[in-house]
């Protein structure tokens, strides 16, 4: 893929919240809140931190080798997961739950944002080594937001009478059925044959789709040294077992967010105020919340429940069966990894803005927080048609209806501005409360109410001006549409509507290079992609 890059500010895009453009501005009001600012002065400083706090790096390593036990590893990631027993070795970590077949544009671009950041550190800190991992959370049991993808507008959906974590539910017919059915819509690209013999040997029957989702990342990032880390996993919860118990003891984790909440700044929204017990209960194909009822654990949605000593019990022995929610799962995730950066989208970086506290209580250190990188990617014909209706990159994203008006105006023979009248009524109207002033001072009020509403029918011819010329039109307001379309599907930015296959069909792996290769590090800019 041949392409050049642009940037704009992601304040300037209109798409993203006060919260996260004030944070990469570093908003001095949100600096109670981290601990440490998305620069290289605070990727040392993290380092120091974290050089501070004793990690089980054996067990990683144990760990992450025998995940990887049946799988092809590179020689980058070899050395990758070798390195990470080396006390100047970090990580650089994202995360995302297992959405069938990537989900959105965006699961791509956060995971390239880890390598390129990682690859510039080693640059800038050659006294140690950064890795990039990819933390699957593959816990989460919301399959309605994880069994989707969107392709050429059209939603493919998985339907399954599965429960439980996604990531360990199976791969049934019913997920093989609907590979089949989107075969016919990217075969006919030069990459969609390659494409789809891909995605059926990573989701095949039978096969956990946290184990699908670990393989297609391993075969479209192992070259870049991606190391992805399956947390579901009983050893490495054991490590945590420290802070759930302080979980079942206290709820400290709703205590500190709701501390955090109270003092957060009134302009933003709190994202996650999470409940008074951060945990669920994991077996088999059940995930529900614990909660705590008259000195007993329940079960929430089973018969199942506890007292403090046969969960104490469970706990130690089936480390495995207990799960931390969206409050404590960034916790655990910084307790199991040597992590010095954290890549997040909007929400994310929202939601981890009221954790500071929750790290505090467990004496586990907080990572800096980067925003992850967006992109928008302008096909060869897209852009052409960009370039005929004379919109700047920076146009597109104004809504549709003001684009359209730019272009009639700019664009018609007609003038269709009534400046110069509406001068004049100034002029006129000015002369009258003169006049009308010499008689009775409060008259020249009357005239001024009378100079609004002359002015007010005037704007409102403009407007029936501009709607009438829109007519002539015509032609360019469906091209416009269409680019919108396109570019803004369901008026949302594109990364997150659209799936990664359409653009892996049309120009194989060279996509994810061009996505490598235009990928920032700690700039923190919006980046269009533009096909020579």
């Amino acid at each position: 893929m041949n392409c050049k890059a642009d940037h704009i500010s992601y304040r300037a895009t209109g798409f993203f919240s006060k919260i996260v453009v004030d944070y990469i501005n570093g908003s001095t009001a949100l600096e109670p809140f981290y601990s440490f600012a998305p620069d290289i002065t605070g990727i040392k400083k993290a380092i120091e931190a974290r050089k501070n706090h004793s990690t089980n790096r054996k067990l990683l390593v144990e760990v992450l080798r025998q995940q990887y036990i049946n799988s092809n590893l590179t020689t980058q990631q070899q050395l990758n997961i070798k390195q990470l027993s080396n006390s100047n070795c970090f990580t650089i970590c994202t995360a995302h739950q297992p959405n069938i077949f990537t989900g959105h544009l965006y699961f791509i671009y956060k995971i390239l944002h880890a390598v390129k950041l990682a690859e510039q550190l080693k640059k800038e800190l050659p006294g140690n080594d950064f890795v990039p991992v990819f933390y699957m959370g593959s816990e989460d049991a919301d399959l309605d937001e994880l069994g989707h993808i969107y392709l050429f507008g059209e939603k493919y959906e998985w339907k399954t009478v599965q429960t439980g974590a996604v990531g360990r539910m199976k791969v049934d017919k019913a997920l093989v059925s609907l590979v089949d059915s989107i075969s016919g819509q990217l075969a006919v690209y030069p990459f969609g044959e390659t494409l789809i013999g891909l995605m059926k040997r990573c989701y095949t029957e039978g096969r956990a789709i946290e184990q699908a989702t670990f393989e297609l990342l391993n075969e479209l990032f192992g070259e870049y040294g991606l190391i992805v880390l399956l947390p579901d996993n009983a050893e490495l919860k054991k490590t945590f077992i420290p802070a759930i118990e302080k979980e079942l003891a206290d709820g400290f984790s709703h205590k500190a967010v709701q501390e955090t909440a109270a003092k957060f700044p009134k302009e933003y929204k709190v994202q996650a105020s999470g409940r008074e017990l951060n945990l669920f209960f994991l077996k088999d194909d059940v995930r529900e919340r614990i909660v705590a009822e008259n000195s007993k654990f329940k079960i929430q949605n089973s018969e199942l429940e506890f007292n403090d000593a046969t969960i104490k019990k469970e706990l130690q022995q089936y480390p495995e069966n207990f799960s931390p929610n969206v409050i404590l799962r960034p916790v655990y995730q910084e307790t199991i990894l040597p992590n010095i950066a954290f890549i997040g989208g909007g929400g994310e970086i929202a939601y981890w803005l009221e954790l500071k506290k929750v790290f505090e209580e467990t004496n586990v250190p907080f990572p800096v927080l980067v925003l992850r990188n967006s992109f928008m990617i302008l096909a060869k014909e897209v852009n052409t048609v960009k370039e005929k209706l004379r919109f700047s990159m920076a146009d597109l994203f104004k809504s549709e209806n003001e684009l359209m008006n730019e272009l009639v105006k700019r664009d018609s023979e007609t003038r269709l501005n009534l400046d110069k009248e509406k001068q004049e009524i100034k002029d006129i109207y000015q002369q009258v409360k003169s006049t009308a002033g010499l008689v009775d001072t409060t008259l020249q009020q009357h005239a001024e109410a009378l100079q609004v509403a002359a002015l007010k029918k005037i704007e409102a011819l403009e407007k029936k001006m501009l709607k009438a010329e829109k007519k002539k039109f015509e032609a360019q307001q469906r091209q416009l549409h269409k680019l919108r379309s396109q570019l803004f599907p369901d008026n949302s930015l594109q990364e997150r509507i659209e799936n990664f296959m359409p653009f892996y069909a049309k120009w194989g792996s060279s996509f994810i290079d061009a996505i490598y290769n235009n990928s920032l590090s700690l700039e923190q800019e919006f980046v269009i992609l533009e096909e020579k």
